[in-house]
């Protein structure tokens, strides 16, 4: 060890105290007791991940480009319309974690989105982050393309592709 707050991993380098002994997903017990705004905070990042992922693949665009499209995409009004468009095929589960993030209290505000996009896409992040916590990639995967692809895109496509 290299003191108290860093451990030594297999490689060498030194990893913070808090991710020792953590497993990537929980029960779903466990990820209902995590607070909404935390599920939000790793569904952006999970939200984002995926956007890029699905923007390098296909298109062919410059870094600024990718950024430029990407962006669009992970504004509070686009993952409002995003919700929207996901809610009829929501589980009750998945419903009531949006819910919970929906209603969560923030000290924040995106600057450009008006309160209800803004709160609607920090449920739809909370929801996103919860199924990656519980282990559902597949579904974190339909739920985004859903969400972002035009139907077309999206039909006649098997959705745990």
């Amino acid at each position: 060890m290299t003191g108290n707050t860093r451990e030594e991993t297999k490689a060498g380098a030194a990893a913070p105290a808090f991710m020792n002994g953590l497993e990537p997903h929980m029960t779903e017990a466990e990820a209902r007791q995590v607070a909404p705004l935390s599920l939000a905070f790793l569904g952006d990042a999970v939200y984002e991940l995926h956007i890029r992922t699905m923007a390098v693949q296909t298109h062919t665009l410059s870094p600024n480009g990718l950024n430029e499209l990407t962006s669009s995409l992970a504004k509070a009004a686009t993952q409002a319309a995003a919700a929207m468009r996901v809610m009829p095929s929501l589980t009750e589960e998945e419903a009531a974690i949006l819910r919970r993030g929906r209603n969560a209290k923030s000290k924040t505000m995106a600057k450009h989105a008006s309160m209800s996009d803004y709160r609607l896409a920090t449920g739809f992040e909370a929801m996103i982050g919860y199924l990656y916590l519980t282990g559902q990639d597949a579904r974190v995967l339909e739920i985004i393309r859903k969400g972002v692809l035009p139907d077309e895109e999206t039909d006649g496509k098997p959705e745990n592709e």
